[in-house]
């Protein structure tokens, strides 16, 4: 059980219920993470700004949840599988490059396997990855600038993921249907 308070937007701090209240008319309702995330300010705009900075850097949504999904996975964050395989699905992307993403299996794609590949190197060495990593995405088509950008799609999920272990974020009922395990 979470000894974060998850809010709402009547127990939300006063300067974080017009965030929420953009959150909300965006998805549909508030998420428990930007609940938990609304106990302080600065993390709330932090990560939707981080989050929408990711959305521009130059990857297509797939793409996007390929980095995402990774992230969560290596980190073995419940919340975020869940959550970004439902928004994964609402978005209608490739359902199979999900379920390999949940299964950490390799990618059929080559391209998605070598950005999938690269990402797991990124979190799990913390960024001290073997230049031969990094040549490996280059040589698939990735630029320089889309290995930073794999850099902050990192921070961001790891933001939310390590809030997510602190806080032990409920999974909302949106999400349930696609509750994870490692």
């Amino acid at each position: 059980m979470s000894k974060f308070k998850v809010n709402t937007l009547e127990t939300a701090p006063a300067d974080t219920r017009a965030t929420l209240e953009q959150v909300q008319k965006g998805m549909g309702f508030i998420p428990n993470l930007f609940g938990v995330f609304s106990n302080n300010p600065e993390i709330l705009k932090s990560y939707l700004n981080l989050s929408d900075s990711f959305s521009k850097s130059g990857f297509s949504p797939l793409e996007q949840q390929v980095v995402l999904l990774t992230v969560s996975r290596e980190n073995g964050c419940q919340y975020c599988m869940a959550a970004h395989t439902a928004i994964s699905l609402m978005s209608k992307l490739d359902e199979s490059v999900i379920g390999q993403l949940r299964a950490g299996e390799k990618l059929n794609d080559s391209k998605l396997e070598s950005l999938r590949n690269f990402t797991a190197r990124v979190t799990s060495s913390r960024g001290w990855i073997d230049p031969s990593d990094l040549e490996k995405f280059l040589t698939t088509g990735y630029s320089e600038s889309q290995a930073m950008a794999v850099v902050l799609g990192v921070t961001m999920k790891t933001l939310s993921n390590y809030i997510n272990h602190l806080a032990k974020t409920p999974l909302d009922d949106a999400f349930k249907p696609q509750a994870w395990t490692r």
